[in-house]
């Protein structure tokens, strides 16, 4: 069988390859925890990973091919993407992952689809009776608004408009623009919920953690939390047709009242997660042992409430390096 993980565009993604790595020797002492990027010789999760190679883009026609190629001389099992624009690829692709029984760890197609169209995904929201931030007509706003794109990513050209004289041309005239209500901090708390989907789609985990801090666009300082939210996924998308894996949620909760307003879906591992598996929300643990063990995953909440991670900048070294 085999057991080799691959973890794609791994750029600082150190602590997610450690935790891979450790989980896996757990079980296969012998396997390894392989790496892919753009750059990898600049990537810091890389250089920590037990081998990596070095990718095209991930709209490259040939990514696909060298990413099989790849996964064929390392005895690649299990591939876990990790950023967005690679996932409708994969999953349009998925078939030739499977032929070679390598574990493509990406859902499917249409559900892809509606997390990366912010039109789409409200549909989904709705479908689901889940809240999500009210459009807001452009000719004719009320303020203040929050702008941001539909297939945006990052928190890239996102704007708080607050009066008349703030929106320009620019924001009227963006094609991709998405004009929305303004969800107020003072009263709404934003949160990112790590949720695992196991194969029959079905939720057996999920962790919100706060984001107290966020820096480029991911969580910098945050704490776990065990509130009304996870009730409230429970009821609402307890089983999602294609979800599999690591699916985080981004929302708004108010304590006060419970309201929750749901923003983003991205069916991948978040930045942040590394919070949640040391909370004890162990999702590499369920990826091997689902899929290389073919165990049941079933429904848990023993992580822990209250944990507090204060990220800072640390330093990987590699000498003789040209």
């Amino acid at each position: 069988m085999k057991t080799n993980i691959l973890i794609t565009s791994a750029g600082q993604r150190v602590s997610l390859v450690k935790a891979f790595q450790t989980e896996l020797r757990k079980k296969y002492p012998d396997s390894k925890v392989v790496t892919v990027d753009l750059r990898p010789d600049l990537s810091p999760a890389c250089h920590v990973s037990d081998s990596y190679y070095k990718i095209c883009r991930a709209n490259n026609e040939n990514y696909v091919s060298e990413l099989l190629e790849i996964c064929e001389k390392e005895n690649i099992g299990m591939v876990i993407p990790t950023i967005d624009t690679e996932l409708r690829i994969l999953s349009e692709n998925k078939g030739l992952f499977d032929a070679k029984d390598i574990h493509l760890i990406v859902s499917d197609q249409e559900f892809i689809k509606h997390c990366r169209d912010k039109r789409e995904l409200n549909d989904f929201f709705k479908n689901y009776d889940i809240r999500f931030p009210q459009p807001v007509d452009k000719f004719n706003p009320t303020f203040p608004l929050f702008i941001k794109p539909y297939d945006g990513s990052l928190s890239k050209d996102i704007f708080i408009v607050k009066e008349a004289a703030q929106l320009t041309d620019f924001h009227l005239t963006h094609p991709k623009f998405m004009f929305m209500e303004y969800v107020d901090p003072e009263f709404y708390k934003e949160y990112t919920v790590d949720c695992y989907f196991n194969k029959s789609n079905e939720l057996s985990c999920a962790v919100p953690r706060q984001r107290i801090s966020v820096r480029s666009g991911e969580i910098h300082k945050g704490i776990t939390a065990k509130n009304h939210i996870i009730d409230y996924l429970k009821e609402k998308i307890n089983t999602i047709p294609g979800a599999i894996g690591c699916i985080t949620f981004q929302l708004f909760f108010n304590k006060d009242n419970n309201d929750i307003i749901a923003i983003e879906i991205n069916p991948r591992f978040g930045g942040g997660y590394p919070l949640s598996y040391e909370a004890g929300a162990n999702y590499p643990k369920m990826l091997i042992e689902e899929y290389f063990e073919n165990k049941n995953i079933d429904y848990t909440d023993n992580w822990e409430d209250k944990l507090l991670m204060l990220r800072y900048d640390a330093e990987v070294l590699v000498r003789d390096h040209e």
